[in-house]
């Protein structure tokens, strides 16, 4: 008799890895081929960067801060 091993899904963070994976081999090949590369500034990059950041800690901190679930609103206080 064979047991089954439950396969895990992929994780968040390899997939926004595989993405950068692939805008960071798409410029590489524009510049190869002497074409203007992705139109971002490492400037640009960095705002983007940082509001993500700020959006994703902000939405967390909000979910955290409240009660949801009706779990969450049954509880005693």
């Amino acid at each position: 008799m064979t047991e089954q091993r439950q396969i895990r899904p992929v994780s968040k963070g390899a997939w926004f890895r595989i993405v950068f994976l692939i805008f960071a081999l798409v410029n590489q090949l524009l510049v190869v081929y002497g074409k203007s590369p992705l139109p971002f500034t490492e400037a640009q990059l960095e705002q983007i960067f940082s509001l993500l950041w700020t959006a994703v800690a902000a939405i967390i901190a909000w979910w955290k801060d409240n009660d949801w679930t009706e779990k969450a609103r049954s509880r005693v206080k």
